[in-house]
């Protein structure tokens, strides 16, 4: 052969070698807002089944075999489901163990334990739980890098600034949450000319995540959660790919990516639905199984019949015939003139039937006591103000009452939008003093209630002891009894429920 020829033909087989070797086929599998949904549910208005954990592992397995693979979370995976709450989130991060997650960013409802509780969950998980914008906890990593297939992906993590409002402040006493945009920002500056791939686990909403590949540059992927989006194909913002896989492991987020020379060429994103009648990974099924015979023995108590659906679905945007049974419930537990909560108090729905420990667990899942505040008609005003200033993007700040009746116009300017209220049956009045049943978060000024909270802290000889507040603006504080074990005494002396809408808000234009 021609000495020049074959020189060519090296130099081409080279080539073709380095192109080849420049070349990464990896996969990203995603979940969040897990919230310890471990075993297969109907989900409210569903005939099928959906969910399973070990069902979610199995699948996990399977793809990871066929490419190399980073499994993540995007918060919001030990709280919420009896099956982890019973447990305080031990339960989650076993299972978590067993599928071998690679990092998990923390969602505000981590947090809800307690920082103690939070840090024996992290201990013992044998992944890292990321929070870079989170400044006073250091067993949270800012970030992680990981080696897939030749490549450095270095993973952020950021959790809402909005964690002090979503959780009890003292879950997050001597904590600060700054921007999640700067966070990025900052760490993304850092990592970019070291790493081949840059993924932001975040728990701060599609909108916000819509917004983060807005204002910064050189992040290639956003794994979310925190707003249980269903994203069947990723959202595109420049060159960063958004992702978010719905809630309670009802579908698994898959990301196929082929990378050249640190450059994403191809992105193929899709959602896999989770569902029993496939085969179990066994390990995870084991753990599952262990947790839920300790919950069964406890939940399956029946406590009464309901005559109705009671929905707890559209507690966020309308008045619904659960939030009028609990709020009915407190107000009487607290023998006050009216009660208010958030909408995002309640989290489930009960059908009609038999209704059971574990129904009433998952409907109030959070670990909040009763309290009743004197407040001014006209700090009522404010709290009912503040409830619906956010009614178009489904917030759980939305009330649910009893003791009043308010119209609203959501078309109004925020801060404008209650119309006529009335306590008793009668128009309020601006500087009368009332009593008003809530849970201890709000009280605290939780989910943005400020009203409460400046009502409380303005208390003669206001303190907090042992968790319970104390002060002569509190004329009811029972921290000995939880608002769900309140709600299961009550629906146990009357034996049958039939709670109806009853038009205690109306909307107006």
């Amino acid at each position: 052969m021609n000495p020049f020829l074959k020189i060519i033909l090296l130099l081409a087989s080279a080539t073709i070698l380095m192109a080849c070797a420049a070349q990464h086929e990896i996969r990203i599998l995603h979940v969040n807002d897990f919230h310890g949904f471990a075993t297969a549910y109907k989900p409210y208005g569903s005939e099928s089944e959906q969910g399973g954990l070990a069902y979610l592992a199995q699948r996990v397995e399977e793809l990871r075999s066929e490419k190399p693979t980073l499994l993540v979370a995007a918060g919001d995976m030990i709280q919420g489901n009896n099956w982890a709450n019973l447990f305080q989130g031990k339960s989650s991060i076993e299972a978590m163990n067993s599928m071998k997650f690679d990092a998990v960013v923390v969602g505000n409802h981590e947090f809800d334990f307690g920082q103690a509780i939070l840090k024996e969950r992290i201990q013992e998980a044998n992944f890292p739980f990321l929070g870079a914008n989170v400044a006073g906890l250091s067993q949270l990593k800012p970030y992680v890098v990981k080696n897939l297939d030749g490549l450095s992906i270095a993973v952020i993590g950021v959790v809402t600034g909005d964690t002090p409002t979503t959780t009890h402040p003292k879950n997050v006493s001597g904590l600060q949450f700054s921007s999640p945009v700067d966070t990025v920002e900052k760490y993304v500056r850092e990592l970019r000319a070291k790493n081949d791939i840059i993924v932001v686990l975040s728990h701060i909403g599609f909108s916000a995540d819509m917004e983060l590949a807005k204002k910064v540059e050189g992040i290639d992927v956003i794994v979310g959660g925190h707003s249980h989006t269903k994203v069947a194909k990723p959202a595109v913002v420049g060159k960063t790919h958004i992702l978010q896989a719905f809630e309670h492991g009802k579908v698994l987020g898959v990301l196929d990516l082929t990378v050249k020379n640190g450059t994403i060429i191809q992105a193929h994103s899709r959602l896999e639905p989770i569902s029993p009648g496939g085969k179990e990974n066994r390990e995870v099924g084991s753990i599952v199984a262990k947790y839920q015979k300790q919950v069964d023995s406890f939940m399956d108590v029946t406590v009464g019949e309901s005559l109705v659906d009671l929905d707890g679905v559209n507690v966020r945007r309308q008045e619904t015939n659960l939030g009028n049974l609990i709020t009915d419930i407190m107000r009487k537990a607290a023998g006050a003139d009216a009660a208010i909560i958030n909408g995002g108090t309640i989290r489930t729905s009960i059908k009609k039937g038999k209704i059971k420990v574990s129904d009433v667990y998952a409907v109030v899942p959070f670990d909040n006591y009763i309290v009743a505040i004197k407040l001014t008609g006209k700090q009522i005003r404010e709290t009912l103000e503040h409830g619906v200033s956010a009614i178009e993007a489904g917030e759980g700040r939305f009330p649910q009452i009893s003791g009043i009746a308010f119209t609203f116009n959501r078309h109004a300017q925020s801060g404008s939008r209650v119309k006529e209220v009335l306590i008793g049956g009668r128009p309020i009045v601006a500087d009368k003093e009332y009593t008003v049943a809530t849970n201890d978060f709000l009280a605290a000024g939780g989910d943005g209630y400020k009203a409460f909270g400046d009502a409380v802290k303005s208390s003669k000889d206001y303190a907090v002891i042992g968790g319970a507040m104390k002060g002569d603006k509190l004329v009811y504080s029972n921290a000995g009894k939880w608002l769900r074990d309140v709600v299961i005494e009550f629906i146990k002396s009357r034996k049958e429920i039939s709670t109806r809408v009853e038009g205690r808000i109306r909307e107006v234009k």
